[in-house]
């Protein structure tokens, strides 16, 4: 496929699979409002004031669910460019029904890795003034990229050193460093103008908050980020009467989503098969109870702590049965030990149905008009030696110790310590949002 961007008739701009499918999504679209009651009261509750007026956005993830909240971003009065955060889970008339009326959108089914590195800095393009003022970011690969390109930058201005591709044998961050790289000789500042003009980051996966975490940890987090896969409606704890949507998300998502891909895949029946589930966190709780109730011997295999990478490897493919069917649905893709792979769900199916996705993203929506309206409340300065003295803590942090103890005191806090950079916020709709 030619990298070029298309125009609309009027100006925005776009790259999909096929635009005369556009009235084909927007039938689709117009469905899942129906299931998406979450996003559908924040456009009645939020809309008339247009909170988001005059803010960039740019996101990751190109469904019909996510077109619900694009066009609930736009509603809000934001200006929004797009682009998919997995190679196969592009829904082409989704992608074709936004692009015609709503957003730039940068996505199709069956990106190459490069291909789907250009869309990320497409999305992220919005001209000479500079990038996004917030990402709604999905397993933290725009988050990743401006972090990057920061870091080549600074080394570039210091020493004349490019970035080495050749320096990692990760083959998707080859093409991150080259795309970098190139960059460079555009213009050497680009990313760090991204990086004066973000506001902030909210973050979808669990992938994408562990690599924030990681960032805020070693204080190289470069702007407030709001970690939206632990929110209370996302958490698998409980507080007062709430069931909080870690075992809605995860959990029930799972339970719908994956037979649905393995069904479109394979057609193979699952009733009579064995089917051995790898982890037992909310998704593995979630594929058990699906494959069982599909009539399948589930068996479950877990160790302490979790499992997250080279969970099967060729040694274990080796001993399986002719034509067994392996996939991979919880984390992302180094758990098989296979050259490239995604979530089935989205790659064979489409995800989570669209009422799970409208709790999740009803918090996307709500993390954002935090972050916009409340920006200036961002840890950005140091206490001074007596400021830190007079509460006795050290400069530097951590201001807080960890929460610990029940499940009911865990569901009121992330647990996590501040640190000397930017600090990654937990949001609790039933309260102010908390800097952690």
């Amino acid at each position: 496929m030619s990298l070029v961007v298309s125009k609309t008739s009027s100006g925005r701009e776009y790259k999909v699979k096929d635009l005369s499918q556009a009235d084909f999504g927007r039938l689709e679209i117009e469905l899942a409002e129906v299931e998406m009651p979450g996003l559908m009261s924040c456009r009645s509750e939020f809309g008339p004031s247009q909170p988001f007026k005059g803010a960039r956005i740019t996101a990751l993830h190109m469904t019909i669910q996510t077109a619900v909240l694009i066009e609930t971003l736009t509603a809000l009065g934001a200006e929004v460019r797009w682009c998919s955060c997995n190679i196969f889970s592009t829904q082409d008339h989704a992608a074709a029904a936004i692009a015609r009326d709503s957003a730039s959108v940068f996505a199709w089914k069956g990106e190459t890795l490069e291909e789907y590195w250009w869309c990320t800095e497409k999305a992220l393009d919005w001209g000479p003034g500079g990038g996004p003022d917030l990402i709604v970011d999905d397993g933290g690969d725009a988050t990743l990229l401006i972090h990057e390109g920061v870091k080549a930058e600074e080394e570039y201005e210091r020493s004349g050193k490019l970035p080495d591709p050749d320096s990692t044998d990760n083959a998707e961050f080859k093409i991150v460093l080259r795309t970098i790289k190139e960059g460079l000789f555009v213009d050497p500042k680009r990313y760090r103008k991204m990086k004066e003009r973000l506001v902030g980051v909210s973050e979808e996966t669990t992938t994408g908050v562990k690599r924030l975490y990681q960032m805020q940890a070693n204080g190289t987090l470069l702007f407030p980020a709001i970690n939206v896969n632990d929110s209370v409606t996302k958490s698998r704890y409980k507080y007062k009467t709430l069931l909080f949507l870690h075992l809605f998300d995860n959990l029930y998502g799972c339970r719908h989503s994956l037979p649905d891909g393995l069904m479109r895949a394979t057609d193979v029946m699952i009733a009579g098969k064995v089917a051995v589930v790898c982890g037992y966190g909310d998704v593995g709780k979630g594929c058990a109870a699906a494959l069982k109730q599909a009539g399948a011997r589930v068996v479950v295999t877990e160790i302490d702590p979790i499992w997250n990478k080279d969970i099967i490897m060729v040694g274990h493919m080796k001993k399986m049965k002719n034509n067994a069917i392996v996939c991979n649905i919880g984390h992302f893709d180094n758990e098989i030990d296979m050259l490239e792979g995604r979530l089935m769900n989205l790659g064979c199916a489409t995800g989570h149905p669209s009422f799970v996705m409208s709790c999740s993203f009803t918090n996307q929506v709500i993390a954002q008009l935090e972050l916009w309206k409340e920006s200036n409340l961002a840890l950005s300065t140091k206490l001074t030696p007596e400021q830190a003295a007079y509460i006795s803590v050290p400069a530097d942090g951590p201001y807080k110790p960890p929460i610990t103890g029940t499940e009911e005191e865990e569901g009121r806090g992330c647990g996590a310590e501040w640190s000397s950079g930017y600090s990654l916020g937990c949001l609790f709709v039933d309260f102010p949002l908390l800097w952690v």
